[in-house]
């Protein structure tokens, strides 16, 4: 996945695609345990689109007004 990519899409989206990798990197880390997978290049990878998406979906909610905090003052 490109970060290019990743940026056109909405929040929900981000969100949807980070469980389908997170399950992803599971299915990989047990097939590297049991020397069944071909390419370990492929957890790194993983891993680096996992980290892209959380950074893309932490941008996203820090860009969004935060909720007013109680502004009256308690005496």
């Amino acid at each position: 996945m490109k970060a290019i990519e990743l940026r056109e899409l909405a929040i929900d989206e981000l969100k949807k695609r980070l469980v389908e990798e997170e399950e992803n990197l599971g299915n990989l880390l047990f097939q590297l345990s049991t020397s069944q997978l071909e390419s370990p290049i492929k957890v790194r990878t993983v891993r680096r689109d996992i980290a892209r998406l959380k950074t893309l979906i932490r941008e996203r909610e820090r860009m969004q007004p935060a909720e007013p905090a109680n502004s009256e003052v308690k005496k």
